[in-house]
């Protein structure tokens, strides 16, 4: 059944499951085995041989699969610092700091989409840095987790996936060198030609622009002013009946010998040494001090790992300076905090190591290239291929939960189809892919980011996509109108005007709904 409509009944039943019974393993659990069966057309013997294989490639794929486990490792340092921190002080202190700093709601909500824009070198570290930069201060105004999670999944892949110096850059500058060198594309360079799709990307000028608008106002959609209203009237940042990734069970000592430092210094630490280790390891597999070269060829889930490691030794060295003069201080602490922090990101964890096994047992299904062929088998006219590409890699991408696997097979066939039909929409065409994978990866609850974003936070999975999904299809459906107007103009910069035209009328529509709704109140 590979290659066939069939093939989109495991996603499918896996975010369907997700959205009624609210249970991600579970559901993910369910996909898996589906996939399984129709892989082997339901042979017992197979679909388990299958199963053992999808679950086995997470750590094994041909030998040790460091990419995977280096990832794992680095989610689960992640806990134990926020473990250490939170028992040497530095979380409470910071959080006591902020307050007096950062002293509104609307300033904690635009500093932490401002942060999670300046983190740009990559989708995952952006995920989780900001969520632990980010945390202290969002819970001390009680703004909560779905929101931190939105702002942290909203600023992560749409700021990398136009951000030339970044993992995202250096992969998609690199597809676009073979396109180049198969057509003989000389007008312009692969990495020219990447900055000149940035303003073309309407889904993610449609995200960020909401994203800062809700930042900078009261306003929300749906689910999120349930969490929010919690949050504000009760304290309770996230629902605790659910499972929240990132999340210490144990109560540590309180003492007032924390300091800021205590997480500023482990937080920076982990920056630094990720960046320095992409560097690194950057350097040695290209042999270049050339920035693009050097990100097209870094080891991410390596450096992650050191930064992580790094960060974990800051914290406990800082923790450890406070044996004789902090009373609490205790060695037995320090084994706790390892464990809790641990446990912590296990749900994150086994979450993941199920969206990977999904993952592979769709792409062996041939999920991607069932849709991709949807378009390249039929005659479409030619002003509806941004608008359809976009449409269709974002169905996907969600389908698929993975905006990278998408790339690789939609920029090729939708570069085939525009230079076939029409090469000038070259650039528009790709833009459209490169938005829409975005858009479905936002969308999607096996996403590894959208996993990611969530577990950064410290919020639900679930609570995560639902209160999330109404900002994203908005500003798919405004993508959609600008990429239909570049189709039908030829021109990619009133398409551009048509988004912001339709950003501004919203906003305007919002901000008067708001008011309408305070003077109610």
């Amino acid at each position: 059944m590979e290659s066939t409509i069939f093939s989109l009944l495991p996603p499918i039943l896996a975010i369907a499951m997700v959205l009624i019974t609210r249970k991600v393993l579970l559901s993910l659990g369910v996909g898996i085995v589906s996939a399984a069966l129709l892989l082997h057309e339901f042979s017992p013997v197979e679909s388990v041989k299958s199963l053992w294989t999808a679950f086995q490639l997470s750590f094994w794929d041909e030998g040790f699969n460091a990419y995977n486990v280096f990832i794992l490792l680095f989610i689960l340092s992640l806990g134990v610092i926020t473990a250490l921190v939170t028992l040497s002080g530095g979380s409470r202190a910071f959080a006591e700091w902020a307050m007096k700093r950062v002293k509104t709601r609307r300033g904690a909500k635009l500093l932490t989409a401002f942060i999670g824009i300046l983190i740009f070198i990559d989708d995952y570290f952006n995920a989780l840095a900001v969520g632990q930069i980010a945390r202290p201060i969002t819970d001390s105004h009680r703004i909560s987790r779905a929101k931190l999670a939105y702002f942290i999944d909203s600023t992560s892949a749409p700021v990398c996936v136009v951000s030339p110096i970044s993992s995202w850059g250096a992969y998609l500058i690199s597809l676009l060198g073979g396109i180049f060198t198969t057509y003989a594309i000389v007008a312009y360079t692969p990495l020219e030609a990447f900055v000149l799709m940035a303003p073309m990307n309407y889904y993610v000028v449609a995200a960020l622009a909401v994203v800062f608008f809700v930042a900078a106002t009261d306003f929300d959609l749906f689910a999120m002013k349930s969490h929010e209203r919690r949050a504000l009237e009760t304290g309770e940042l996230y629902d605790p009946e659910k499972d929240v990734a990132g999340e210490l069970k144990e109560e540590f000592p309180v003492h007032n010998y924390g300091k800021v430092t205590d997480l500023v210094i482990p937080i920076v630490t982990l920056i630094a040494a990720t960046v320095g280790a992409m560097l690194v390891t950057g350097n040695q597999a290209g042999g270049s001090w050339n920035l693009f070269t050097i990100f097209e060829n870094t080891d991410v889930p390596k450096s992650l790992l050191i930064g992580g490691l790094a960060g974990v030794a800051a914290a406990l060295f800082l923790y450890l300076r406070q044996f004789g003069k902090n009373p609490e201080a205790d060695a037995s602490h320090i084994t706790t905090a390892f464990i809790s922090g641990i446990r912590s990101m296990m749900p994150a964890v086994l979450i993941l190591v199920f969206a990977w096994a999904l993952t592979y047992l769709i792409s062996e299904l041939q999920t991607g290239d069932y849709l991709a062929g949807v378009v390249s088998n039929n005659n479409i006219p030619e002003w509806i291929l941004p608008a359809l590409l976009f449409v269709l890699t974002a169905v996907m991408a969600f389908s698929t939960g993975t905006s990278w696997g998408s790339f690789g097979i939609l920029i090729p066939i939708g570069a085939d189809i525009a230079m076939a039909v029409n090469p000038e929409l070259l650039l528009p065409v790709l833009s459209a892919v490169l938005a829409g994978a975005v858009f479905g990866d936002h969308c999607s609850p096996i996403s590894d980011t959208t996993i990611m974003s969530a577990t950064g936070a410290g919020s639900n999975l679930y609570d995560h996509v639902t209160t999330q999904l109404p900002y994203a299809i908005i500003s798919a459906v405004i993508a959609a109108v600008g990429y239909l107007v570049l189709g039908f103009t030829g021109s990619a910069w009133i398409g551009l005007g048509v988004v912001v035209l339709l950003l501004v009328v919203l906003f305007v529509f919002w901000t008067a709904k708001e008011k309408a709704q305070a003077q109610t109140a």
